[in-house]
């Protein structure tokens, strides 16, 4: 079969409905907990065993392969506290306390420069949060003059430049300085449209504020703009976020991430201001999910899986009919190809053999760089069977097939004999249809694509040896 004949085929087999996804008892019968998979193995795997020596090893081999780059950046600072957000921040009003990071960032990054090697196309460049845009403007052109120095960052239109917006922290001119950057494609938080959400998680943001980003993000050239929902919120319907997701759909995003709500308070403090009792049920969680999903489709978008839609002329999209999507610490990515540098305060990072990770209390980051030392505090080296198994999980997470002659083809394994017990484990999820095996491709029909993180689980060696470790549901 051609490439043009697998593409084709691949086309022709995207459902185009949420009924072919949609199997309720199939749902409550895998929707247990698991890994979201940004990682195999994933961070819970993580150990202080690893410290800044095996991460010196690791980058030095990375510049050994001669693989491009792909470079991270946290920036922890938030001027506002949503009350839902799990992520590693600092709320603060003090815009001057960004120069003192950045300058550290900057520390860092002339550190990692030398160890995977300065002259290493960087084909991919990310600045996540918190909130990116907090830094003022002549401090984030301070931030990418910096890394102009230390890396060899790519102009050409094949990169993959992007920065998550909060639209409340733009100004005037913040949409211009960061396309003068070099950004090419931005995600912007919304979580839903609704005033009486949007006050009880303290995210007061109208629909003209977003839509007046997005607008001008067009009109300058931005390209493959992503919006992120949250569904599981307090005071949600499915009537409520209906309506929320026809003005998104009016607003048109080439993107969509539409996240699942996890209610964690004893983890996560500033959940302790949600009242439980104002959350929507499981069952009105799954009717919001069915209707999202069925509601895209009809507008056209793509399912790529998870919880990420994208129109068919999306990169995402093209990607994954093309057999060329790959899942990191970002989610879905056009560039797998790629190294993972990252900078900052609990930043993660990975190379073909290790993941690794940053200091996550902001003060202990501080006196790392301060002192020239590498803030790399934990991480995993990968084996073999790692390597072989991420790679699986990757095929079955990204392009929904596993072909055995290419795992033959690329690691040199009969999957029958290496996989014979996991193939075991998946027999009860073929007899319920998640999976089909025509004896050469083990296919995820549209029914597994939902709990596709259920099948991926049964790659997962670590999970087998610890059933028990805590993750959030499924769906």
């Amino acid at each position: 079969m051609t490439s043009q004949q697998r593409l084709q085929q691949r086309s022709a087999n995207t459902p185009s409905n949420a009924s072919e996804f949609w199997d309720e008892a199939l749902i409550h019968r895998y929707d247990l907990t698991g890994p979201r998979y940004t990682s195999y193995p994933t961070a819970v795997e993580f150990t202080d065993t690893y410290g800044p020596s095996d991460f010196v090893a690791n980058a030095e081999a990375s510049q050994s392969s001669g693989r491009p780059l792909s470079l991270y950046t946290h920036l922890p600072f938030c001027a506002h506290l949503c009350y839902y957000c799990a992520c590693n921040k600092v709320i603060t009003k003090k815009r001057d306390k960004a120069l003192p990071y950045v300058d550290r960032l900057l520390k860092e990054a002339r550190l990692q420069a030398r160890l995977f090697g300065p002259h290493r196309p960087v084909r991919q460049l990310h600045w996540g949060g918190g909130t990116p845009t907090f830094l003022p403007d002549d401090v984030m052109q301070r931030l990418m003059d910096g890394y102009l120095e230390l890396f060899n960052l790519q102009w050409d239109e094949a990169r993959d430049y992007s920065i998550e917006i909060d639209p409340r922290e733009v100004g005037e001119h913040t949409l211009g300085a960061l396309w003068y950057l070099g950004f090419n494609r931005i995600s912007l938080g919304v979580q839903d449209l609704n005033p009486q959400v949007q006050k009880a998680v303290n995210r007061i943001q109208p629909r003209a504020m977003t839509e007046a980003v997005l607008t001008e993000a067009r009109q300058l050239g931005f390209n493959s703009i992503n919006l992120d929902l949250i569904y599981g919120l307090p005071y949600q319907t499915p009537e409520s976020f209906a309506e929320t997701l026809e003005h998104v759909i009016e607003m048109s995003p080439d993107r969509l991430s539409i996240f699942s709500y996890a209610h964690l308070p004893a983890r996560f403090y500033p959940q302790t201001r949600i009242q439980a009792d104002t959350l929507p049920s499981p069952a009105q969680k799954l009717t919001i999910l069915q209707n999202t999903i069925n509601r895209l489709l009809q507008a056209g978008y793509v399912y790529i899986g998870m919880d990420h839609f994208a129109k068919p002329n999306d990169s995402l999209a093209v990607a994954q009919r093309d057999g060329r999507l790959h899942r990191n610490f970002q989610g879905y990515t056009t560039h797998g190809d790629c190294d993972l540098v990252s900078l900052g305060v609990s930043a993660i990072g990975q190379t073909e053999h290790a993941y690794f990770q940053n200091l996550h209390d902001l003060p202990a980051y501080e006196a790392s760089i301060d002192a020239g030392q590498l803030a790399t505090h934990r991480g995993v080296r990968l084996s073999r069977d790692d390597r072989l198994r991420r790679w699986t999980i990757n095929r079955l997470i990204c392009q929904f097939e596993l072909d055995r002659a290419l795992l033959r083809e690329t690691w040199g394994e009969d999957f029958d004999t290496y996989f014979a017990p996991e193939y075991q484990r998946l027999q009860p999820m073929l007899d319920d249809g998640l999976l089909t095996d025509s004896g050469g491709v083990l296919k995820v029909m549209p029914k597994g694509r939902l709990l596709i993180r259920a099948i991926c689980q049964v790659f997962d060696r670590y999970r087998q040896a610890d059933p028990n470790q805590r993750f959030s549901r499924i769906i």
